[in-house]
Order: C-alpha cells, then structure tokens, then sequence
C-alpha cells in the first residue's frame, strides 16, 4: 500500500505538478506512436518541452512586476488583506499529500472516462490548475466533512476532480470553435465561468465582423497602439507611474531597491512596465513554439490510444488570436476590481486584495471569447463581468475557507469559487459517512451527460450521411455544398449557442 501511494505521490509531484515534462512527455508519446523517425521524435519533445519552459519563463517575468504593481497598489489605496489563523502553507503542510494523491486518481480516471465516451473528447493538460483546482476540492471537502480520513478524501476529491476535468473543455466547445474552428485543442483553465457568462451576454452588443479587437481603426497618430508590446508597455507603464505617485515612499523605494539599490523609484515603475511587455511576448513565443509541436504529436494519441480525443490546454494557447482583446480585458477587469476595492472599503464590508494576476489571465481569456461574439464591446465586457466575480467571490468565499486555506479565495479563479460554492450547498445534507455521495452524483451526470452528447453525435452523423446519400432529383440540381471546415466558415455551436 505504502508503495502504491508513493508511485503515486512521485507522479502528482514530477510529472503532473511539472508541465514542461507533462508536454514533453505527452509530445514524444504521441510522435512514438506515430512512428515518427528517431531524430524528429527527439527534436518534436524537446522543442515542446522548449516551448512551455519559455512560456513559463515569459509568466515569470510578467507576473513578477503584478506581484511589485499589487503591493504598490494596495499601499496606494491603503488596503491590506484581512488577516487569518491559518495560512495555505499550513493547509499544505497538513493535506499535501492528500492533494498529491487526488490529482494522481482523478487523472488516471480522467484518462479512463475519455477513453470508454468518445463525446467526452478532450485530455485535460493544464497542470498547475490540476494542482490547484485539487487543492480547492480538497479543502471544501474538510470543512464538508472534517473527519474523513485520507483514503476518503483522496476518493472522493478525485471522482469530483475527474468530473471536472472532463466536462469543463465540453461546455466551452461552443465558444472554442469560434476561436478555432479547426477544433484542434480545447480550453482548459479555471477561467471558463467568466468566459461563458461573457459569451452569452455579449451577444446583444455588436458581431466580431464589425468591431474585432484586432481590426479596430486608430488614427495614424494612435497607430502604434495597434502594436500589442508597444501598447500594454505604455498603458502598464502609465498605472504604474500613477501608483507609485499615491503609494508610501519606502515602500516604492523598498522594491525597488530590490532590482538595484541605485535605482529611481521612478525609473523603477517604468522598468516594471517594459518588463511586463517582455514577458507578455516571451509567453506568446513559448505558446506559438509548443503548440506547434503538441497539437500534431497528439494525434498520435488520438488515432491508436484515445480514439478522436484532443488535448485541452491552458488559456494563454489562446491569447496569440486576439492580443489586443487580452489587454482590453486585462485593463477594464483591474478597474473594476479597484471600483469594487474602494466601495467595499467604504462600506466596511471586506478588504480586497488585488489578485492581479488573475486579473490578468482571467479578465484576459473572458475578453477574448467576448471579442469573438462581439468585438471590442464583448471584450470590454468579458473584463467588466472578471473584475464583478473577483471581488464579490473573494469576499464571500474568505469566510468559507477561514479554518483550511483563506488564501484560496484570494488567488482564486471563478471556477474555484463555484466549486467551494456548490460543495458548501451539500454541507447540510452530507456529512463525513455521507460525503461518498459528491464524487457519485458528480460522476453519474459525467457520465449521463457524454450519453447524452454520444447518443446526439451519432444522430447528427446519422443525419449528415443520409444527406449525402440521397441522389440528386433533376437536371441542373446540384448536392448541397459543406461548408465545415472551409476557411471563414462559422461552425455550428454544439452542445449549445454561444
């Protein structure tokens, strides 16, 4: 038993935990069975591999000037988070192996689940949300049923986990074939809530054919906007400069002393606003140079191993369509975040912590499926509704996990609080012999959900081939022309509108 749960805890810890190995390994997997030559299977991993450390290195840059942007903000509008007894690091100490052994069982179920309902479709690859998204079930599932013991919480926390994992890249396929008609991966990120309510409620403000991000017309003198690095350099720069004007002059002077000790305050912001940029374009690089290599490799798990499945990957895989979309999201989503911080202070509710890097991914990716439903305004849109589920989800949801882990409502996607959410709804009902029924009732609409989905496929398959068959009826009539999947054609929105 002991070895088991060491295999197990060793995969979550160095293979799923790390997602450069996971793509590469994926990647090399699926060229093998290819069969592939020698030399390109090798080249093929390890450009992949290449792709997601640049990715990653890109993220560091970035998210090391929000993290500089946050304290300095916060400081500005004299917020601080509100203070807990117990820390995640605390929560981790006690229930990391537990999270571990959850993200090894969901995914070897997970694996299973696509493997017996082709409907089912995508490989869920986005490993640090497998981390965290485990580590959140985890946690609403000690405060459900604080005396499950470990086998419990591993069992049920993964049936749960695998649920998630195989439904989520589904209910975003509407809106995914709108980005990438050609359906060649799926969208895996804990971001997806936001983005659905944008798609859906974007709807009413204009079409993508009008008002794209990436079309929009400036004035010569504006032109330069158009220019993605050149754009989110100067508007970060800007909010930096301005908060550093507002914020404590030993805390700007303590940051940026940490990047040199001669250094300006000033010259300080300036330089984290060009970092951000840097980083922004090393990440989509990184994005472009994987994507090249994982999206083919994959068919090699799609044609002998996974019949037809597809891998689902991260939200930046996405940002390269509209980037411009991105940072609309990205500006509108931290201001209304800070709109929601000032009235929340004044009302004595809740100190909000700006979590900018959620701002940044999230307000992103919601933008970004608005900007395909509705251009510009949807993308505007998207980062309104990401800045409204932050706030409000981080300060109803510190109290949730006030005895486990606080800090997750505040690194917090909306997906995490509508997990913590829905598994809180079952508190009265669901206790520590009882808890068995979330991973069940979880599993069984997965389940009767790819049923459903199978059983409309092959009727549309159905549908479509005795369509074809059917001969033509007089001189002149000619067949009815396809038009999935010729360029520029809008793909029907399966499993629902968009």
């Amino acid at each position: 038993m002991d070895f088991v749960k060491d295999t197990l805890t060793f995969l979550a810890d160095n293979v799923f935990g790390q997602v450069p190995i996971l793509i590469g390994l994926i990647t090399l997997i699926g060229l093998l069975l290819q069969r592939k030559r020698f030399e390109d299977t090798l080249a093929g991993a390890l450009r992949a591999t290449i792709g997601v450390v640049i990715l990653f290195i890109g993220v560091e840059i970035f998210t090391g000037g929000l993290t500089s942007f946050q304290t300095v903000l916060a400081d500005a509008m004299g917020t601080a988070p509100p203070k807990a007894g117990n820390t995640l690091a605390d929560f981790l100490t006690g229930q990391g192996g537990t999270v571990a052994l959850v993200i090894t069982v969901a995914f070897l179920l997970h694996v299973a689940i696509v493997r017996i309902f082709p409907a089912a479709r995508y490989l869920y690859l986005t490993g640090h949300l497998m981390f965290w998204i485990s580590t959140v079930v985890v946690a609403s599932l000690v405060t459900v049923a604080p005396g499950a013991d470990q086998p419990t919480l591993v069992l049920c926390g993964a049936g749960f986990v695998a649920a998630y994992w195989t439904l989520q890249p589904l209910w975003m396929r509407p809106l995914m074939r709108r980005v990438m008609p050609d359906d060649r991966f799926g969208f895996a990120h804990t971001s997806s809530l936001a983005a659905l309510a944008t798609g859906y409620l974007a709807r009413p403000l204009g079409d993508r054919g009008r008002h794209d991000t990436e079309k929009v017309r400036l004035p010569r003198q504006l032109s330069f906007f158009k220019d993605v690095n050149v754009s989110t350099a100067l508007v970060i720069s800007l909010i930096m400069l301005v908060s550093v004007a507002f914020a404590d002059d030993q805390v700007v002077a303590k940051l940026a002393a940490e990047m040199d000790e001669k250094l300006s305050p000033w010259v300080w912001a300036l330089l984290v606003g060009l970092r951000f940029a840097g980083g922004i374009a090393i990440l989509l690089f990184g994005v472009r140079m994987f994507l090249a290599e994982i999206v083919p490799a994959f068919k090699g798990f799609s044609d002998r191993v996974i019949p037809g499945t597809r891998p689902a990957l991260d939200a930046p895989t996405v940002f390269p369509v509209a980037p411009t979309a991105v940072m609309i999201g990205f500006v509108a989503s931290t201001t209304v975040f800070l709109a929601c911080l000032g009235i929340f202070a004044a009302a004595g509710w809740f100190t909000l912590a700006p979590p900018m890097i959620m701002l940044f991914f999230v307000g992103g990716a919601a933008a970004l499926f608005g900007n395909v439903v509705a251009g510009w305004r949807g993308a505007v849109l998207g980062g309104v509704i990401t800045g409204l589920m932050l706030a409000i989800g981080q300060a109803v949801t510190w109290g949730l996990f006030e005895k486990t882990a606080p800090e997750l409502a505040t690194l917090a996607d909306p997906d995490w609080y509508a997990i913590a959410w829905l598994l809180k709804a079952v508190d009265p009902i669901v206790g520590d012999a009882s808890v068995w029924a979330v991973p069940v009732v979880a599993l069984a609409l997965t389940v009767g959900t790819l049923l459903i989905l199978g059983r409309r496929e092959r009727r549309q398959a159905l549908t479509e081939g005795t369509a074809e068959d059917t001969p033509t009826t007089g001189a002149g009539t000619e067949p009815a022309v396809k038009t999935e999947g010729k360029p520029g054609a809008e793909p029907a929105a399966e499993g629902g509108t968009a």
